[in-house]
């Protein structure tokens, strides 16, 4: 088990390494001079120097990238050169508004598409089956900035039942969850359908298995044999996906905290392309990419931990 943890501390650090070397090298990868780019071709040559300077620009490619590794392991992801202030700063200003959002996505998704599958395994090919197995389907099918507009329309303008903008402020929660309201469910319902698909496949291949048709020779309470036995087993397979799920709820914030006018990260990071403001880009960019990868990570370590025939296979 040891030996399999560091294993998977190397990975992820190994994809956070390369990933840090692709975002030093990002600047280069625009075509023509990135400072004309950024400036505009009437600025002048004395803030151009400047922010070339600024850039590391004016040093060999792989002293950047060095550099830039270095100092992102020590916290440090550069100067926002439009305002003067730290990148990591305006980071940690826009990021708890984005891990709130997609922890609460998750949790809407786990608290309502788990229940989903579970019901629908204990009526299978029944019409409530039917109706839920068409219902999650759909839900998959909905882009999270499709289901964003919808609720936005529907709950903010035409009902006016909750803000249309912005997240509140953190003073106030009961505001701050208003707004948080519509982005979580508009964030949440591919996964709500997914885990309802997952859940109910897994329920229906352990309810076959050999040790509950065993628990049932023995006359077993079905409901004992269903939730105590059966639904631990089945929702090993559904630890695994989490991870993964968390890291592509922070990647799908972007659209939905556009959408909503939210200070998130993915606001900051959608600002910054356009500004094309690079130092703040490429750390919004480096963050996102760190979060998926602990989410994965731990998700992956949980999975051994939950599943004893893993740890059986790999001793």
């Amino acid at each position: 088990m040891g030996l399999y943890i560091i294993r998977r501390l190397a990975m992820a650090l190994l994809v956070v390494v390369l990933s840090m070397v692709f975002l030093a090298l990002l600047v280069h990868l625009v075509p023509g001079d990135p400072v004309k780019i950024i400036l505009g071709p009437r600025a002048s040559e004395g803030l151009s120097e400047t922010i070339r300077r600024q850039m590391e620009l004016d040093l060999p490619v792989y002293e950047q990238v060095a550099h830039f590794i270095e100092r992102a392991f020590q916290g440090d992801l550069g100067i926002d050169f439009l305002n003067q202030v730290s990148v990591s700063s305006i980071i940690g200003e826009a990021l708890p508004h984005t891990l709130i959002l997609a922890a609460s996505s998750l949790a809407l998704a786990v608290g309502v598409g788990i229940p989903l599958g579970v019901y629908a395994a204990a009526h299978p090919n029944s019409w409530l089956d039917r109706i839920l197995g068409a219902l999650s389907v759909s839900m998959i099918t909905v882009p999270p900035f499709v289901a964003g507009l919808f609720l936005l329309i529907l709950f903010a303008v035409h009902w006016e039942l909750f803000p249309a903008i912005g997240a509140g402020s953190f003073s106030d929660p009961v505001d701050y969850l208003r707004h948080l309201v519509l982005p979580a469910i508009a964030l949440a319902i591919t996964w709500i359908g997914y885990l309802a698909r997952l859940v109910r496949a897994s329920m229906l291949e352990v309810l076959g298995s050999t040790y509950i048709r065993t628990a049932e020779a023995f006359g077993l309470r079905r409901s004992l044999i269903f939730y105590k036995y059966a639904l631990k087993n089945a929702i090993i397979p559904t630890v695994a996906v989490l991870g993964f799920g968390f890291g592509n709820l922070i990647g799908s914030a972007v659209f939905v905290e556009v959408i909503f006018a939210r200070p998130g990260i993915g606001t900051l990071l959608v600002d910054s392309i356009e500004t094309r403001n690079y130092p703040v880009v490429r750390g919004a960019v480096l963050v996102i990419v760190v979060l998926t990868v602990l989410a994965n990570l731990v998700a992956d370590l949980s999975y051994r931990l939950l599943d004893p025939r893993i740890r059986l296979e790999g001793s």
